[in-house]
Order: C-alpha cells, then sequence, then structure tokens
C-alpha cells in the first residue's frame, strides 16, 4: 500500500525535502541489488547523519511500515530488495571517514565509505583495510558489515567480522547503541559480532569502527595455469596440505579465463582448463620463499605457464582480471545468477562436477570464478533476462547447485549472505530448534519485524517446496 501523503511530509522535515524520492521512475531505481529478484519501495529516504536516520526509522515504528538499510546495492542474495514495500532507507549519502588513527591502527567511518577510498585514504600512514570484495570500486564498509563479505584475500586475512572492532547502530525503535569488540578482554555478550551478517534485519548500522593493518613490505603475486578443473582443484589441497596460507587463492575456469582475457588482455592463458592467482606478503625473505615453495607444489600437480608479477602494475593488471571476471562475462550473455556456496577444499572437484552436470542438464552456460583456497565457490549462471522463459530454469539449476554443496557437507553462503535469495533453503542446514533461536533474536532486537522483513529466515508468504528429486540430487520436501 503506498505511503500516505502524511507520512511522506514526515519523512521529509526529517530528512529533508530533496532527501525523500517518491516519484514512481525514481523508485525503479532502487528496485533490486545485484541479485536476480527485484521490488519497487514505496518511498526513499536518504539521510545524512544517524539523527535522520534515528528520525526514518521511529517515523515506519509508529506506522508499522517496512523499512530496508541499503547500500551501494552491489549485494547479491536480494538483501536490499523491499519486497514488502515500504522505505529504502539509502545510506551512501553518509560517506565521511571520521577519523584514521595511524598509532592505533583503526579507522572510524560512516556506513556509505566506498570500500576501496578507505585503504586509499590509509595509505599514507602505511596503511590499509584488509577486506576486499570484488566489488570494492563501489561496495560500502556498511554494506560490507551487513553482509559480513569477505573478498579474495579473506583466505588469510579473513573476513569483515575480523576487522569490525565497534559499531553505531539504530533499532527497530531507532534508538541508537554503541556495540563495540575493542577490548580483546570485554566480558558479556559480542553483540557486535550478533550484529555484523545480520543483513538489515536486527539494525541500521550509522558508524563502524574497524581494524588498519600494515602494508606489508613485499607482495608477490603468481599466475599458474592446469589442465583442468579438477587438478587446479588438488593443487589448491596439496598447498593448503604443505602449511601454506597464501594471502589469496584464486580459481577461474576456461569460460571466465576467455572472457576476462578478451576485455583485460592480462597475459591470461586461454588455452588452460583453469587458472590460479595466488599471492603471498610479508617481507622480501619470506615471500620468496613461500613462492618458491608455491611453485614446487604447483608444479608436482600439473600446473604450468607459471607467470610471476615483476611490477606492480603487472599485479594490478593480473587482479584487475580476477575483481572484474564476472563483468566480463557480459561478453557471453547479459545477465549471470550467481551463487558462494561453501564446500570443504577436498570437496572442490566433486562439487565443480556436480556444478557442471547441472548446468548442461538445463543447457545453461556456467563460468566459475571462486575462492579455491577457502571452497568459497561463485558459479555464474550466464543468460539473457529477456527470454522470460529461462528465468525458472536458472533458479531452478541454482537451487540444484547450492543442494549439492549442502549434500557435500558445505554451507549456503560464504560472503553474500542468505538474503531473499536463499532463505528458503534455511532448513536443509538448520533444525527448526535452530531457526527458532535465531528468530528469538530477531524478536528481542525487532519485536514487530519491520526491519528488512522476509529476509534471511524461511517466509511463510513466499513458500517454496525445497529440491525433490531433480537430476539426482534428493531431499527430503517438507513446507513450513
Amino acid at each position: 500500500m503506498p505511503l500516505t501523503a502524511s507520512v511522506i511530509d514526515d519523512l521529509k522535515k526529517v530528512a529533508g525535502r530533496d532527501n525523500v524520492i517518491t516519484a514512481p521512475n525514481d523508485l525503479r531505481i532502487f528496485e533490486r541489488d545485484g541479485s536476480i529478484e527485484g521490488a519497487v519501495p514505496d518511498a526513499i529516504a536518504l539521510p545524512s547523519n544517524t539523527e535522520q536516520v534515528a528520525a526514518v526509522i521511529k517515523i515506519a515504528a509508529r506506522h508499522n511500515i517496512p523499512i530496508v538499510p541499503r547500500g551501494a546495492g552491489t549485494g547479491l542474495s536480494g538483501g536490499a530488495v523491499t519486497i514488502r514495500g515500504g522505505i529504502a532507507l539509502q545510506m551512501t549519502r553518509m560517506r565521511r571517514i571520521l577519523e584514521i588513527d595511524p598509532v592505533g591502527q583503526t579507522a572510524l567511518v560512516e556506513p556509505g565509505v566506498v570500500n576501496q577510498e578507505l585503504s586509499l585514504a590509509a595509505a599514507p600512514h602505511h596503511l590499509f583495510y584488509a577486506p576486499d570484495p570484488s566489488s570494492q570500486k563501489a561496495c560500502t564498509i556498511g554494506g560490507n558489515a551487513a553482509e559480513n563479505s569477505g573478498g579474495p584475500h579473506c583466505l588469510y586475512y579473513g573476513v569483515t567480522t575480523n576487522h569490525v572492532l565497534g559499531m553505531e547502530v539504530v533499532l527497530a525503535d531507532g534508538s541508537v547503541h554503541w556495540v563495540s569488540g575493542d577490548a580483546a578482554d570485554r566480558i558479556g555478550l559480542d553483540l557486535c559480532g550478533v550484529l555484523v551478517g545480520s543483513e538489515g534485519t536486527l539494525c541500521a548500522i550509522t558508524k563502524i569502527k574497524v581494524r588498519l593493518l600494515r602494508i606489508p613490505p613485499s607482495i608477490a603475486t603468481l599466475l599458474a595455469a592446469f589442465p583442468s578443473i579438477d587438478t587446479a582443484s588438488q593443487a589448491v589441497s596439496a598447498v593448503i596440505g604443505r602449511g601454506i596460507v597464501p594471502a589469496a587463492l584464486e580459481m577461474m575456469d576456461k569460460v571466465t579465463v576467455g572472457a576476462v582475457e578478451a576485455h583485460y588482455h592480462a597475459g591470461y592463458p586461454t588455452d588452460a582448463g583453469a587458472v590460479l592467482l595466488v599471492e603471498v606478503d610479508g617481507v622480501a625473505d619470506s615471500t620468496r620463499e613461500l613462492m618458491a615453495a608455491i611453485r614446487d607444489v604447483l608444479s608436482e600437480n600439473q600446473g604450468y605457464a607459471m607467470r610471476e608479477a615483476q611490477t606492480p602494475a603487472e599485479r594490478d593488471l593480473l587482479w584487475a582480471g580476477r575483481k572484474g571476471a564476472i563483468g566480463a562475462l557480459g561478453r557471453i550473455k547479459p545477465n549471470y545468477y550467481l551463487h558462494d556456496g561453501v564446500v570443504p577444499r577436498s570437496k572442490l572437484p566433486q562439487v565443480l562436477s556436480a556444478v557442471g552436470e547441472i548446468g548442461v542438464h538445463y543447457k545453461l552456460p556456467v563460468a566459475n570464478v571462486f575462492h579455491a583456497g577457502d571452497g568459497n565457490l561463485h558459479p555464474n549462471i550466464l543468460f539473457d533476462l529477456r527470454d522470460r522463459e529461462v528465468l525458472q530454469q536458472v533458479e531452478e539449476a541454482g537451487e540444484e547447485m547450492l543442494h549439492a554443496v549442502v549434500e557435500l557437507g558445505g554451507a549456503l553462503s560464504g560472503e553474500h549472505g542468505i538474503g531473499l535469495e536463499k532463505s528458503a533453503y534455511m532448513p536443509w542446514i538448520f533444525s527448526p530448534d535452530d531457526l527458532e533461536v535465531m528468530s528469538r533474536v530477531k524478536s528481542a532486537l525487532d519485536p514487530t519485524g519491520l526491519l528488512n522483513p522476509g529476509k534471511i529466515f524461511p517466509d511463510p508468504e513466499r513458500k517454496k517446496l525445497p529440491l525433490a528429486g531433480r537430476t539426482g540430487f534428493a531431499v527430503e520436501a517438507k513446507w513450513w
């Protein structure tokens, strides 16, 4: 139901007349994120400070209106989609870096600060912010905290929650709180840990204190080719099995390599069945020794055409190809459906084989580009959204891929979140008691259920029967 004129007037009073959007054509800009589903909000509020955020949430609470915090819209699980209508709380105007403390190695930022901009601002102090999603040139620190985002270097450095020290948040009643994990010997519950990764369902984030790290004095980056995904997967397990944990260990299959090389001309070997991009950092002697050991392991596992970046520019080009890989796939099809299930590294060959079989079954091209070091898959199902009949096939194929992940002992998400896209599948890995405990936390912080409704938990208003025996992946079917 559209918002009343009085509610819109109230929003304009607290956020500013030019900071509330209600025109139908303008609202469509905010109907989706990076996932394949969309829903038009009833209004957009663009607050500039914490006080305005709190005031907007109080208005929503008073009138029983759903409210969905939103960052840059780069999320890939439908977390920012307003499936119940209501107000999209667009946080990107809150983009100040409030403080960089070079001694304490911390930064205090507003949620709309773009990920890469924080590292650029910290660089003069010889510091950087470690979490680096592939969308880091566009995604925001607030969105990263909401989704607990990862990135290629999370293998060694950890995901967002490992770098957030504290946050200022606004709860569903409009109250403002600081939750902090600064002290290693803190007592009580780790509320900051609960809120990071809660996908906007428990709070709106208005400030974030993050840990910064020293820029390593030496970085070595290696590209290696392999005859197949299987041999590359075996090489990944072999590297970790030797006790070596690189800063990054990324894989791309032949389809992805072809698209990336055509766009970036980074020197990726297009004859390879798969390539690995490996990076180590630290002091110079250490990186040389580690990279030499990694070369030996890769050679023992059919690695060939190994090329180490000789200059920062060459390293940047190799990484540009990896981080721009999903965009480069647009050369094949204009749209993609991307999942991020996680499996044990030893299960990579099996799950990638299943992903390939599912793509063949549905006659859909699939490109794999993913964080191989920690088993975080990113199968991209490529399609053309203008062909409306193909969308159901795409969704069914994605569902089967996720189920293959779960059957092999994996998890539904490594860094993209559950959101709207995977909420129906939560009973695959959580018992009713598990889900009940989680819902109690939600109810304690958001009693009326107005903060980002319909996300993470199975949604009675969007009932969907789980996978039941398609292409050999069977699971007990149940309604919830």
